[in-house]
């Protein structure tokens, strides 16, 4: 049975295999618009943004090294992955970056404990009971309807104290008008029920034609946020969880899959959101990367430091942004993992601040409230 909070329009999703993109809605009294892409399962960040001069790499890599001949060439030390043309052709036209050598304060190498982490804003598992998302939120001047969760159920980044109701489209048939108007009656007279219910028939309206039978399908899925987020009263905030990430045996071709589908959601975001493209900030992340070196099945095991990139017409791309620590053995992190240099924790919280002008420290101290400030960032975003 569901319960109130999470009334649902159309029915809820099934949960989706492999890339397994669910979305997450919040609105705010403004024209920027933040989404924060999650990448479950530790996504292979040498594999994505490929340190190719790095004289380490390609003994490390192995099997699974990449030519550089087949990717596009970022500077003189990283390529990006050959699956990613539409991110590639955004950051030569400066609406994309990547910053290397990132991690959350988490060092162990659990799935469930680093995305609390990541997703709390804690340095450590289950340390917050909320996410850092909701605390943007709550940073952001407040309107009505001011959250939404496109999916069966919303993720830590997004709980809290700034209510977040829930969408989701249906594969089945539509309900009809006549149908609506009788459940609007039937909720007229419970004060919690009719909040719900106006609020869930305005996510409704805001989708227009969105057609759940292909929510599946990434190209599909970047129309469905572009159509939320281009709307004049539309969420400002949106997450996006994907999944498959975990590329323990057979990393090449699973890869392939997985860029392939994060390139497309990317591209529809780009193509939907038409002039708003130039006020919207991407943000994809995920737990921890994996290791330096190829394992004996032709995969990665779970590491530490990865790449994390923000897309955007509001961002200042162009660039990679990297303090390289190297791949020699001297320089892995147990003798194992890229060695983090970047804070993700300050990554975010500046890409936040920048996005919606507030104060960075303030920012900072209020979406991680236990990490420590790192050294900032060159700026993220077109001034």
């Amino acid at each position: 049975m569901l319960s109130r909070r999470h009334l649902l329009v159309a029915g809820a999703s099934p949960v989706l295999a492999a890339f397994a993109p669910r979305v997450v809605f919040a609105q705010a009294a403004t024209e920027r618009r933040f989404v924060f892409i999650i990448q479950r399962g530790a996504a292979d960040g040498l594999s994505t943004v490929v340190p190719y001069a790095d004289p380490a790499y390609a003994s490390l890599r192995g099997p699974i090294a990449m030519d550089p001949s087949n990717a596009l060439k970022l500077d003189g030390l990283f390529a990006l992955h050959p699956a990613l043309q539409a991110l590639g052709a955004m950051h030569q036209r400066g609406e994309a970056l990547f910053v290397h050598a990132v991690a959350s304060p988490y060092r162990d190498r659990s799935h469930f404990d680093a995305q609390n982490v990541l997703e709390s804003g804690g340095t450590q598992p289950y340390q917050l009971q909320d996410g850092w998302m909701n605390r943007l939120l709550r940073l952001l001047p407040r309107r009505p309807h001011q959250a939404l969760a496109f999916a069966p159920t919303v993720p830590l980044a997004l709980r809290g104290a700034a209510d977040v109701s829930s969408y989701a489209p249906s594969a089945l048939p539509s309900a009809s008008d006549d149908l609506l108007q009788r459940v609007q009656q039937l909720y007229a007279g419970d004060a919690q029920l009719h909040a719900l219910w106006s609020a869930a028939m305005d996510a409704r309206g805001m989708a227009g034609g969105v057609d759940g039978r292909n929510r599946q399908d990434p190209a599909e899925l970047g129309r469905t946020v572009a159509t939320f987020l281009a709307a004049a009263e539309g969420p400002r905030l949106a997450m996006i969880e994907t999944g498959g990430w975990d590329t323990h045996s057979a990393q090449v071709p699973r890869l392939q899959a997985q860029l392939t589908a994060l390139d497309r959601l990317l591209e529809a975001m780009h193509t939907g959101l038409g002039d708003a493209w130039r006020q919207t900030v991407v943000l994809v992340a995920t737990e921890f990367g994996r290791t330096a070196a190829a394992n004996g099945t032709g995969g990665t095991d779970h590491g530490t430091g990865s790449v994390a990139m923000l897309a955007g017409g509001a961002v200042h791309g162009g660039r990679v942004l990297a303090d390289w620590p190297g791949l020699a053995p001297s320089s892995l992190y147990q003798g194992r993992d890229l060695q983090p240099t970047t804070s993700l924790a300050t990554l975010i919280a500046q890409a936040g601040a920048e996005t919606f002008g507030l104060d960075a420290q303030r920012a900072h101290a209020m979406l991680f409230p236990s990490a420590p400030r790192a050294k900032e960032l060159p700026r993220l975003l077109r001034t």
